[in-house]
Order: C-alpha cells, then structure tokens, then sequence
C-alpha cells in the first residue's frame, strides 16, 4: 500500500490578483530626479572626484540634497543706486553685479529662506557648498573641501525675476571667486559633467558670450513646466541661471535676459 501524502496546508487564503502598480513613465521620473539633484550637480560638478556622486544623484531618485543659506549680515540698505527698490538692491559691490529688474518683469519669488533680493557672505557661501557634500565618501569630501578653498569665495548674490505676464520665473546666482583660472575650471567641469547626461535638451544659445551654455529639462507631460537652466562665467564671476514657466514662454526671453546679465557683468554701470 502506498502511503499517501498529507495535503500541504495553504499559507494564507488565496486574495485576488494583484496588479504590480504602473511605473512612472520615464520621462516624467527622469525630469522630476533632475530637478532634485540639479543644484547639487551644479555644484558638485565642478570637483572631479565627485562626478560619480552626482551621477549616481541623477540616477537614483532616493538621493536628494538641499541647502539653505540665511545670511542676514548681508540685509539691504536704505539706500539704492539702482532707481528704488523695485529693480532690486545695488547697494554693495555684489549686488551691483546683479542686472537691475527691467522693463517685462518684476522682483520674483523668494529663493527659499534667503528672499528674492540676496547676498550671501564668501564664508557662509563656502560653507554651503562644502555641507552639499555630506553624501561623499570621505576621501571625496575631503577633495570637495579642499577645492571649494582654493577658489576663496567672496560672496554670492541672487534675485528672483517674474515676467508681467506671469508665464515665466526666473532665478539669477552670481559667485565672486578672487581666482578667474578657478572659476573658468569650474564651468568647464560642470558643462563636462552635465554634457554627460542624455536627459537635456539643447537650450538657447547666448548672443555674444562663447562662455555661456545652456541646457533644457527633459520633457514632461502637458500639466508640467518647462524650464532652462544656464552656466556662464565673466572675469571673475561665476553664473548660474535657472528659468521655469509654462509651455508658452519664449526661450529667446530667457537668452536676452542672460545676455543681458552678462552685459552687466561687463558694464556694471551701464543700467538695463
């Protein structure tokens, strides 16, 4: 007689089929881990041993960074060279940098903590960069620290810019390094390591300025923004420029406005 084998009992009771939920589509994941790890590309990038660490930052959408710098030694003045404090503050040698609000737009958004109309000291700018590096391993940390010293910051100004015809916001960063050699290396690393990814668009090019690029975000769907983002150095002074707004707005609007900031850089005394 053969013996016969207890039925195995179930686990559990068998529940309906589950469907595996949808991945998101590509494009939308690809655009949404960009713009998280943008600002930590932008400035990671410049040290070489980090380029594996803001790549990775790109590809996975579980690494995110940001910084915020509140900076109030560096608080407007009562007094304005500039026209008023509609076209923004150009009170210090920094802010003068700064391309005044013109004609289409007015002063944007806050750029978080830091208000619409900032500056922020070498010291604290520096510190900054160095606290965006808490992801690296300590050898490149310890690479990370050691460049953003060499490039002896002295100060960081922004101003935010929103067109009249609500369409379009766009951020404007400008650093002063006391080494030009150091700020035209750090553009040359980030337009390298952003040039790596296959997920931007061209962007506009800048009329006059070979030492400006600019990159396009990756396609989202109907109910997403579009945006630019441009790296451009002048003398002694980094540029980073990002624009966002609806599908409408005009990307030749955002290669004037960066021309001009560059101009301006230039001439600071000639007023826009």
């Amino acid at each position: 007689m053969n013996p016969v084998n207890e039925p195995t009992e179930p686990t559990g009771p068998p529940g309906p089929a589950v469907a595996p939920a949808p991945a998101p589509a590509p494009a939308r994941r690809v655009r949404r881990v960009v713009l998280t790890a943008l600002p930590v590309v932008l400035v990671l990038g410049a040290v070489g041993g980090a380029a594996a660490y803001t790549k990775n930052t790109v590809d996975s959408a579980d690494r995110t960074v940001s910084t915020t710098v509140l900076d109030v030694d560096h608080a407007p003045s009562a007094e304005d060279s500039a026209g008023g404090p509609a076209r923004g503050r150009h009170d210090t040698e920094l802010t003068k940098l700064l391309l005044p609000v013109s004609k289409g737009y007015r002063l944007g958004p806050d750029i978080g903590e830091l208000g619409n109309d900032s500056e922020t000291s070498g010291a604290k700018a520096a510190a900054a960069m160095k606290e965006m590096g808490r992801g690296l391993a300590g050898k490149d940390r310890r690479e990370l620290n050691k460049y953003v010293e060499k490039l002896r910051i002295r100060g960081i100004a922004q101003r935010s810019y929103t067109s009249d015809a609500n369409d379009l916001v766009v951020n404007v960063q400008i650093m002063k390094m006391q080494d030009k050699r150091a700020v035209r290396t750090s553009y040359l690393n980030r337009k390298k390591l952003l040039d790596s990814f296959d997920v931007f668009r061209k962007g506009p090019s800048i009329d006059g300025h070979k030492k400006a690029t600019c990159y396009r975000l990756p396609k989202g769907d109907k109910d997403t923004l579009d945006g630019i983002t441009c790296i451009a150095y002048e003398g002694e002074v980094s540029v980073t420029v990002d624009a966002n707004g609806s599908k409408a707005f005009s990307l030749s609007d955002v290669a004037d406005l960066v021309k001009d900031q560059l101009d301006h850089i230039a001439s600071p005394g000639e007023y826009i």
